[in-house]
């Protein structure tokens, strides 16, 4: 669809120039990007809408008129080969119908042909872009917070890489500081030397556990505070002792976060660790310090003022010398830009998070960096519970690995309940599949930039906008396909694209072939959500149509065929687009 669009921009273009010409205009060509097509507002006025009022004004004329004048122009533009659909003036609007059957054709056919690579562009071909997600702290496992973040930065790689960039996925562990201090300090008064394996619990779990603990402690002993900050001092000084309590407590965490990370298809290039980047950070202050850019307070403390630019005056080393979450940050940045010359560098992090992004990218240009302007901070909202916000704290917060057992047992139980377990074979592993689908799309539907409340229930239903019924589509297209496929190569009909004459399958020829724009539009904001919207668009359109449309028990062989054909560009723009948003395309469930 995103050709024929920009064959009709261009033939637009083309009829005002014409009429620019003829009317002595001092503007006699009007370039094709000028041109604003748009939706109409109901299907019944067209496949594509331009409105007049831009051109009206050049032309000196009402934009009926110019409307008019144009459609003219166009028809003259035709000729004796015609254009490829038809046209008409609807007030200050140029209305166009595309040629149906022509353009079905070429639709399926280039999805089709395509596969898997239908829908890719070069939009982004050459760019070198980084995209940092996750980001977990070493003190506690994953929650649904995190799995927010997680399938936001998956999301967004897969849709650059579509769009034609080469991207390069990284994560920090945030494996040093004083709230890591905590978790160790709690296991060093409480722990009595009991280990994950020991107690038969997953080692991130365990480790966060402790934090928890310490949170309970520091209410009832005013010291706990103190004695964290202290025990971060030590680890700073290389302290033997702590050093290696902090590496065992590192290592149950890390495992036990990188098993939910296989769990959910999450991966990295380059997983870099805030304990091997913060004395980077370190040097640059101290560089900075003696260059100007940077000033020591009384107490020995390094500050920024970053007033002139709207912001606040930030601290960057504390009076003890230790360095603060932006010192590291911007050790990791220089590191990383040695490591992989980015051409833009996207951090996926909290709106909580803005005002630090903004001091982050403030000092990188004040030291000199050019590249410190391609740095962007991809801002996603806070992720609560129909009961209220969670508290890592408190112990109030979703395990990931909770969640998704709990979404995995209510899709086996579905599976179960409709007497689908014989026909999907595994049941385990397709319940898996359908909890990880509900909870992407679930997660990805909603704009990055808005906060969200996340119901289990409701993400895991067969029915309505979610990740399920999408999945449910593509089944139900696949064991039609298998169906058709048994008739073997007795079957004589051939595909007809001019047979396709229902609305509803015109809706989802339109629905394919504006698939790659969608794509692009996606790359473009970073937002995911603009795929899980066309896909639950799409869906339900198909689940109409093939509500009301016999397929296979059809006595024109050909219609057959021709549908079946449309059927199988659906599934494949289906998984092509599940790829991007990390939904399971099931062929049974």
């Amino acid at each position: 669809m995103i050709d024929i669009k920009r064959e009709w921009e261009e033939l637009v273009s083309r009829a005002v120039s014409l009429v620019l010409r003829e009317a002595g205009a001092a503007e006699e060509t009007l370039p094709a990007e000028q041109v604003v097509s748009e939706k109409p507002p109901r299907p019944d006025l067209g496949d594509l809408a331009f409105p007049m009022f831009p051109f009206a004004k050049r032309l000196r004329m009402a934009p009926a008129l110019a409307a008019a004048r144009i459609k003219e122009s166009l028809e003259r533009i035709g000729g004796a080969e015609g254009l490829p659909g038809e046209v008409n003036v609807a007030g200050p609007y140029l209305n166009v119908r595309f040629a149906m059957a022509k353009v079905a054709g070429g639709i399926i056919d280039e999805v089709l042909a395509l596969g898997e690579k239908y829908g890719r562009s070069e939009q982004f071909c050459g760019q070198h872009i980084m995209v940092e997600f996750s980001s977990p702290n070493t003190n506690k496992p994953l929650h649904l917070g995190h799995l927010r973040n997680d399938i936001l930065g998956e999301s967004v790689s897969r849709i650059l890489v579509a769009c034609g960039a080469e991207v390069y996925k990284v994560n920090l562990i945030n494996d040093r500081g004083v709230h890591i201090c905590k978790s160790m300090l709690a296991y060093q008064r409480f722990g009595e030397g009991r280990t994950p394996e020991a107690m038969g619990q997953k080692s991130d779990h365990f480790v966060g556990d402790y934090y928890v603990r310490f949170n309970t402690w520091s209410k009832e002993d005013s010291s706990a505070e103190e004695e964290a900050r202290d025990l971060l001092r030590r680890w700073e000084a290389g302290d033997e002792e702590v050093r290696a309590l902090w590496s065992t407590m590192n290592r149950w965490a890390i495992d036990g976060i990188s098993a939910t990370y296989s769990r959910t298809g999450i991966g990295f290039d380059r997983v870099y660790y805030e304990s091997n980047t913060y004395e980077k950070g370190r040097e640059e202050v101290l560089k900075g310090l003696e260059a100007g850019v940077f000033y020591r307070e009384e107490d020995g403390s390094v500050w920024v003022d970053l007033t002139d630019i709207g912001l606040d005056k930030k601290v960057l080393l504390r009076k003890d010398g230790t360095t603060v979450y932006v010192t590291q940050d911007i050790g990791t940045a220089i590191a990383r830009h040695g490591d992989y010359p980015f051409d833009r560098l996207i951090y996926v992090v909290a709106s909580e998070q803005q005002y630090h992004f903004k001091v982050l990218f403030g000092i990188l240009e004040r030291l000199g960096f050019p590249w410190a302007r391609n740095l962007f901070h991809l801002s996603y909202g806070m992720v609560n519970l129909p009961e209220g916000k969670m508290k890592s704290r408190e112990g109030t917060v979703v395990d990931a690995d909770d969640l998704l057992d709990e979404l995995s047992q209510m899709a086996a139980g579905e599976i179960r309940e409709k007497g689908r377990a014989e026909e999907v074979g595994d049941v385990g592993k397709a319940a898996e599949a359908i909890a990880l689908g509900a909870l992407n799309y679930y997660l990805l539907q909603v704009s990055p930039g808005k906060d969200m409340v996340f119901d289990p229930k409701e993400s895991i239903s067969f029915t309505g906008n979610t990740g399920p019924y999408l999945q449910y589509m593509g089944t139900r297209i696949s064991s039609m396909l298998r169906k058709f496929d048994a008739m073997g190569e007795g079957f004589a009909g051939r595909f007809r694209a001019e047979l396709l004459q229902d609305g509803d399958e015109w809706e989802i020829v339109k629905l394919l072939g504006s698939y790659p724009d969608v794509v692009e539009r996606s790359g473009a904001e970073y937002n995911p959500s603009l795929v899980t919207a066309y896909l639950y668009d799409l869906s339900r359109t198909f689940s109409r149509y093939y509500h009301d449309n016999p397929i296979l028990h059809n006595p024109d062989p050909d219609l057959v065929a021709t549908r079946v054909r449309l059927c199988r560009a659906v599934a494949q723009v289906l998984q092509n687009a599940f790829g991007l948003v990390a939904i399971p395309f099931l062929e049974r469930m």
